[in-house]
């Protein structure tokens, strides 16, 4: 990888990893809230921003539940009407049917449904704008976060973790605020608006009607609880099945080249078969909730109807009256059990935020300096003072580390694998801090600059030559990103890319895919080289660039890297020692400490620790 931090907004992915988007997401979000009310608590803070618009929601949703709720009290008007008329012909009293007050109704009914069906429409449009906004809104404070969470973070925690919270937590929570809270609003109108027109219809059938709601709500208590757990251990199978899978994808070259597929399958087979069971017990018992809801429904509609005929036999209520307080009685029972469910998807929710909201709340690097010193007119002048660093507070990696490296040196880094190489440019950079000492620049503390613009002084050319999905232009374009086409073709000639990119597809506008596995490996380190050039740092990290290429692709990298190098301060981490014998300093590092410095020839001569290290990789290079 190569670049000059001139932006900290890095290209978005375009891929999605395996996840529980939509009704997956609804599913997988089983798990219950440490912190539900302070968890619903922040999440209505993100509905500030929204008031009015939540305001008009909630009117539009009454609305639409009192337009309904009067219908079935017409339509029982009508079905009144037609039987004392079609009584009446049979008895040879009155003048029969009354057609012109029905069609009157069913005009009203008419309007008042389609009134009920626009206000619904409008509420459900409005309800979509604010939670995807909020999703935006979401997503962004998490990219934003993500600029500012310290390295250590990302070292300690599954990348398929942060990706789940980006994705499929924050579509729970978007879907639940577009569907449930609309219909939380509606529910709760519709109980209390049939709940009344019941009352008033008939106080002795609403009493029977109230009587199975608290053997229904046990029901669904019941229910719920049961299949809590089994929504909790599912959220932690389909975890592992996305880890996997995640792992699988990005790694599926090395599974392919060591015969992995068969023990892949199997081991996505366990995971699998795990979130199946779990899947299925918890779907088993959300699934017979509404039979076992209609069951008991049913009981109390036979127990309604069998009082209501004999209240009108008794001329207490009309015909009419029965016909809709059965349609009341179902019209109750229904928002009674989704406000039941919404209790359920609450907490799914709740505990998707909350996985967000531990994200945002993770520490991030130490704050910057109030007022940072400049850094555009550094020279390039670095020392290491005394530093001293681990990883872990317990584990020491860099001890009592100093040296003075001048304007425009090349300072090579040179040890066995761990012996804190790379961990002193992760240093330079600030990815991470030191425990004690100081690392200076230009005399000044690098924890005076911003890190931003302390990073701005780099360019990095590494090992793993990073490019994303887009054009080589872009890919180049990154390390100085209002660069001209001009500017672009210039630092590719310089780094030698313009020698080969004419002979491929569309030549600088071809399009690299997602692992760039479309041009060689010497080619993307050649492109690295070249976004460096642009970015034109005063500073500059050379990190392993040569280990894996061949040896012709390496005459023309170092080629490049020497020409990269001209008049900059210039640190280069190499294991092949033949690459660094120009180099003005070199800094031989065992268990985080300087054990030699010096020239090529110097440290030969010495007969040390450099020199055991030169002659062994000589040795084995002409065994080999």
């Amino acid at each position: 990888m190569s670049e000059k931090n001139t932006s900290n907004k890095a290209p978005q992915g375009r891929g999605r990893g395996p996840g529980m988007g939509g009704p997956m997401g609804m599913m997988g979000g089983g798990a219950k809230a440490k912190n539900f009310k302070g968890t619903i608590k922040r999440l209505l803070s993100y509905l500030k921003e929204y008031r009015a618009r939540i305001i008009l929601v909630i009117f539009f949703a009454i609305g639409s539940a009192t337009f309904g709720i009067i219908g079935p009290k017409l339509l029982g008007k009508v079905t009144t009407k037609i039987y004392e008329g079609f009584m009446g012909n049979l008895t040879g009293v009155g003048s029969g049917i009354d057609f012109g007050y029905i069609s009157g109704i069913l005009l009203t009914l008419v309007g008042l449904y389609g009134m009920s069906a626009l206000l619904s429409y409008i509420q459900g449009f409005i309800m979509t704008g604010v939670s995807m906004k909020i999703s935006y809104n979401m997503r962004k404070d998490i990219s934003e976060k993500i600029n500012r969470i310290p390295l250590k973070y990302f070292d300690d925690t599954n990348h398929g973790e942060v990706l789940s919270r980006i994705t499929n937590d924050v579509d729970t929570v978007s879907t639940t605020l577009n569907q449930s809270l609309s219909q939380i609003i509606t529910s709760f109108t519709t109980v209390v608006g049939v709940l009344a027109m019941m009352i008033s219809i008939s106080g002795s059938m609403t009493l029977v009607a109230l009587a199975i709601i608290p053997v229904s709500m046990g029901l669904v208590m019941l229910i719920v609880k049961q299949s809590q757990k089994f929504f909790k251990e599912q959220q932690k199978q389909l975890g592992h099945v996305n880890g996997h899978i995640e792992e699988m994808f990005s790694g599926h070259v090395i599974i392919k080249a060591f015969n992995g597929e068969e023990k892949s399958i199997e081991r996505f087979d366990v995971f699998n078969d795990n979130l199946y069971k779990t899947a299925w017990k918890s779907q088993f018992l959300s699934s017979i909730m509404m039979p076992m809801m209609t069951i008991i429904g049913n009981i109390g509609y036979v127990a309604v109807c069998v009082l209501g005929g004999s209240l009108a036999a008794k001329s207490a209520i009309e015909v009419g009256d029965i016909q809709a307080f059965i349609q009341y009685v179902r019209n109750f029972t229904q928002p009674l059990t989704q406000l039941a469910n919404i209790s359920n998807v609450l907490q799914q929710t709740a505990a998707a935020a909350e996985r967000v909201f531990e994200f945002l709340d993770e520490n991030e690097e130490i704050v910057e300096t109030k007022n940072p010193v400049d850094a555009s007119n550094i020279n390039g002048v670095v020392e290491f003072k005394n530093v001293h660093f681990g990883y872990n507070a317990d584990q020491t990696v860099i001890n009592n580390f100093s040296v003075k490296v001048e304007k425009g040196q090349k300072v090579a880094i040179v040890g066995p694998t761990g012996a804190g190489k790379t961990t002193m440019v992760k240093l330079l950079m600030r990815f991470y801090d030191i425990q004690s000492g100081e690392i200076l620049v230009d005399g000044k503390n690098i924890q005076e600059f911003s890190r931003f613009d302390l990073r701005d002084q780099f360019g990095m050319v590494l090992q793993d030559a990073w490019l994303y999905n887009a054009s080589i232009k872009d890919n180049i374009r990154y390390g100085n990103l209002t660069a001209t086409d001009e500017e672009i073709v210039e630092a590719a000639k310089a780094a030698h890319v313009d020698s080969f990119v004419h002979m491929l597809p569309k030549g600088y506008d071809m399009l690299l895919n997602e692992e760039a596995s479309n041009v060689s490996q010497g080619q993307k380190q050649l492109i690295t080289i070249a976004r460096a050039f642009l970015a034109d740092p005063k500073l500059l990290i050379l990190d392993e660039a040569t280990s894996s290429v061949d040896t012709r692709t390496e005459v023309q990298i170092q080629t490049a890297m020497s020409r990269l190098m001209e008049n900059r301060t210039s640190f280069i981490i190499a294991h092949r020692l033949s690459t660094i014998r120009d180099a003005d300093l070199i800094l031989v590092m065992n268990h985080g400490d300087i054990v030699e410095q010096g020239t090529h020839l110097e440290l030969l001569a010495k007969d040390g620790f450099y020199a055991n290290l030169y002659n062994s990789q000589f040795e084995s290079e002409v065994a080999s």
